[in-house]
Protein backbone atom coordinates (compact mmCIF):
# COMPACT_ATOMS: atom_id res chain seq x y z
CA UNK A 1 0.00 0.00 0.00
CA UNK A 2 1.05 2.99 -0.93
CA UNK A 3 1.90 5.32 2.05
CA UNK A 4 2.35 9.67 2.76
CA UNK A 5 4.12 11.60 4.82
CA UNK A 6 2.27 14.97 6.61
CA UNK A 7 3.37 17.01 8.82
CA UNK A 8 2.37 16.78 12.15
CA UNK A 9 4.36 19.08 14.40
CA UNK A 10 7.59 20.94 14.78
CA UNK A 11 10.18 20.48 18.24
CA UNK A 12 10.23 23.13 20.15
CA UNK A 13 12.20 24.47 23.01
CA UNK A 14 13.62 22.17 25.78
CA UNK A 15 11.46 21.62 28.96
CA UNK A 16 13.10 20.45 32.44
CA UNK A 17 16.18 18.48 32.28
CA UNK A 18 15.41 15.16 30.52
CA UNK A 19 14.78 15.76 27.10
CA UNK A 20 11.15 16.64 27.22
CA UNK A 21 10.45 19.24 24.11
CA UNK A 22 7.41 21.37 23.77
CA UNK A 23 5.58 20.63 20.40
CA UNK A 24 4.16 22.91 18.34
CA UNK A 25 1.42 20.42 17.29
CA UNK A 26 0.30 20.54 13.39
CA UNK A 27 -2.25 18.05 13.35
CA UNK A 28 -5.95 17.66 14.37
CA UNK A 29 -4.87 14.49 15.92
CA UNK A 30 -1.76 15.15 18.09
CA UNK A 31 -2.80 12.08 20.77
CA UNK A 32 -3.03 9.58 17.98
CA UNK A 33 0.26 10.93 16.16
CA UNK A 34 2.40 11.39 19.83
CA UNK A 35 1.05 8.23 21.17
CA UNK A 36 3.71 6.02 22.79
CA UNK A 37 5.69 4.20 20.31
CA UNK A 38 5.10 6.02 17.29
CA UNK A 39 7.78 6.54 14.46
CA UNK A 40 8.15 10.20 13.81
CA UNK A 41 10.50 11.02 10.50
CA UNK A 42 12.84 14.21 11.24
CA UNK A 43 13.49 16.44 8.80
CA UNK A 44 16.09 19.00 10.41
CA UNK A 45 15.90 22.52 9.84
CA UNK A 46 18.13 24.16 6.34
CA UNK A 47 21.80 23.69 7.51
CA UNK A 48 21.09 21.60 10.23
CA UNK A 49 23.64 19.20 11.36
CA UNK A 50 20.86 17.23 13.42
CA UNK A 51 22.20 13.56 12.81
CA UNK A 52 18.47 12.21 13.74
CA UNK A 53 16.66 10.59 10.62
CA UNK A 54 13.61 9.50 12.99
CA UNK A 55 12.57 9.77 16.32
CA UNK A 56 10.35 7.43 18.74
CA UNK A 57 7.97 8.74 21.44
CA UNK A 58 8.21 7.75 24.57
CA UNK A 59 6.04 9.74 26.69
CA UNK A 60 3.83 12.67 25.66
CA UNK A 61 1.96 14.69 28.11
CA UNK A 62 -0.46 17.60 28.47
CA UNK A 63 0.52 21.11 30.62
CA UNK A 64 -0.96 24.01 30.40
CA UNK A 65 -1.96 23.23 26.66
CA UNK A 66 1.52 22.82 25.28
CA UNK A 67 2.31 19.42 24.40
CA UNK A 68 5.14 17.78 26.13
CA UNK A 69 6.77 14.84 24.45
CA UNK A 70 9.89 12.58 25.36
CA UNK A 71 11.96 11.00 22.77
CA UNK A 72 13.98 7.64 22.78
CA UNK A 73 16.42 9.50 21.05
CA UNK A 74 16.54 12.92 22.60
CA UNK A 75 18.11 11.65 26.09
CA UNK A 76 18.80 14.97 28.11
CA UNK A 77 18.10 18.76 27.57
CA UNK A 78 21.32 19.38 25.71
CA UNK A 79 20.13 17.04 23.31
CA UNK A 80 16.38 18.45 23.39
CA UNK A 81 17.93 22.17 22.39
CA UNK A 82 19.96 21.08 19.59
CA UNK A 83 16.61 19.31 18.34
CA UNK A 84 14.62 22.99 18.33
CA UNK A 85 13.49 23.21 14.84
CA UNK A 86 12.79 19.90 13.73
CA UNK A 87 9.87 19.51 11.66
CA UNK A 88 8.61 16.20 12.37
CA UNK A 89 6.60 13.93 9.90
CA UNK A 90 3.65 10.81 9.95
CA UNK A 91 3.91 8.27 7.12
CA UNK A 92 0.03 6.95 7.06
CA UNK A 93 -1.70 4.72 4.06
CA UNK A 94 -2.83 7.32 1.16
CA UNK A 95 -6.13 6.18 1.81
CA UNK A 96 -6.31 7.17 5.34
CA UNK A 97 -8.90 9.90 6.48
CA UNK A 98 -8.81 11.74 10.00
CA UNK A 99 -11.21 9.95 12.54
CA UNK A 100 -13.23 13.78 12.44
CA UNK A 101 -15.71 13.60 9.13
CA UNK A 102 -15.14 17.60 8.98
CA UNK A 103 -11.29 17.33 8.86
CA UNK A 104 -9.29 16.07 5.62
CA UNK A 105 -5.35 15.73 4.69
CA UNK A 106 -3.73 18.32 2.24
CA UNK A 107 -3.64 15.35 -0.32
CA UNK A 108 -7.42 14.32 0.19
CA UNK A 109 -8.54 17.90 -0.61
CA UNK A 110 -5.95 19.04 -3.29
CA UNK A 111 -7.22 18.28 -7.18
CA UNK A 112 -11.12 18.66 -6.04
CA UNK A 113 -12.90 20.83 -8.23
CA UNK A 114 -14.64 23.92 -6.71
CA UNK A 115 -18.37 24.43 -7.77
CA UNK A 116 -20.57 27.81 -6.71
CA UNK A 117 -23.75 26.98 -4.66
CA UNK A 118 -25.54 26.86 -7.75
CA UNK A 119 -23.28 24.11 -9.48
CA UNK A 120 -21.37 26.30 -11.70
CA UNK A 121 -17.47 25.14 -11.55
CA UNK A 122 -15.30 28.08 -9.79
CA UNK A 123 -11.73 25.99 -10.28
CA UNK A 124 -9.80 23.71 -9.09
CA UNK A 125 -8.11 23.25 -5.70
CA UNK A 126 -4.16 23.37 -6.16
CA UNK A 127 -3.23 23.86 -2.61
CA UNK A 128 -3.88 24.77 1.26
CA UNK A 129 -2.11 27.20 3.38
CA UNK A 130 -2.27 27.06 7.24
CA UNK A 131 -2.53 30.15 9.02
CA UNK A 132 -3.24 30.97 12.36
CA UNK A 133 -6.82 32.10 12.23
CA UNK A 134 -7.51 29.34 9.86
CA UNK A 135 -6.90 27.28 6.77
CA UNK A 136 -7.11 28.59 3.28
CA UNK A 137 -7.82 26.71 0.31
CA UNK A 138 -6.35 28.15 -2.79
CA UNK A 139 -8.45 27.76 -5.72
CA UNK A 140 -6.83 27.92 -9.91
CA UNK A 141 -9.62 29.51 -11.55
CA UNK A 142 -10.22 28.73 -15.57
CA UNK A 143 -8.72 32.00 -16.42
CA UNK A 144 -5.49 30.80 -14.48
CA UNK A 145 -6.08 33.14 -11.64
CA UNK A 146 -4.86 31.62 -7.74
CA UNK A 147 -7.60 32.99 -5.05
CA UNK A 148 -7.57 32.42 -1.46
CA UNK A 149 -10.52 31.11 0.36
CA UNK A 150 -11.16 30.77 4.03
CA UNK A 151 -11.75 27.10 4.51
CA UNK A 152 -14.80 27.52 7.29
CA UNK A 153 -18.00 25.69 6.88
CA UNK A 154 -20.13 29.00 6.45
CA UNK A 155 -17.37 29.71 3.20
CA UNK A 156 -17.27 25.71 2.22
CA UNK A 157 -19.97 24.49 3.27
CA UNK A 158 -19.60 20.98 1.18
CA UNK A 159 -16.75 18.90 1.20
CA UNK A 160 -16.66 15.53 -1.11
CA UNK A 161 -13.74 13.80 -1.34
CA UNK A 162 -15.27 10.28 -3.28
CA UNK A 163 -16.71 12.41 -5.36
CA UNK A 164 -14.40 15.34 -6.67
CA UNK A 165 -16.08 18.22 -5.41
CA UNK A 166 -15.88 20.67 -2.90
CA UNK A 167 -18.63 23.47 -2.23
CA UNK A 168 -17.84 27.32 -1.94
CA UNK A 169 -20.54 29.56 -1.11
CA UNK A 170 -19.13 31.91 -3.52
CA UNK A 171 -19.45 36.42 -3.13
CA UNK A 172 -18.37 38.45 -5.37
CA UNK A 173 -14.55 39.58 -4.91
CA UNK A 174 -13.67 35.78 -3.68
CA UNK A 175 -13.23 33.73 -6.41
CA UNK A 176 -15.13 35.52 -9.07
CA UNK A 177 -13.50 38.65 -9.78
CA UNK A 178 -15.46 42.16 -8.63
CA UNK A 179 -18.05 43.29 -10.98
CA UNK A 180 -16.70 46.68 -12.66
CA UNK A 181 -17.95 50.12 -11.31
CA UNK A 182 -18.18 51.61 -15.00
Amino acid sequence: MESIDVVVGRIGKAHGLRGDVTINVRTDEPERRFATGSVLIVEAPSGSANPLRTVTVASSRWHSSVLLVRFEEIPDRNAAEAARGILLHASIPADESPEDPDEFYDHQLVGLTAYDLEGAVLGEVTGLVHGGAQDLLTIRTPDRRDTLVPFVKALVPEVDVAGGRVVVADRPGLVTPLPDDE
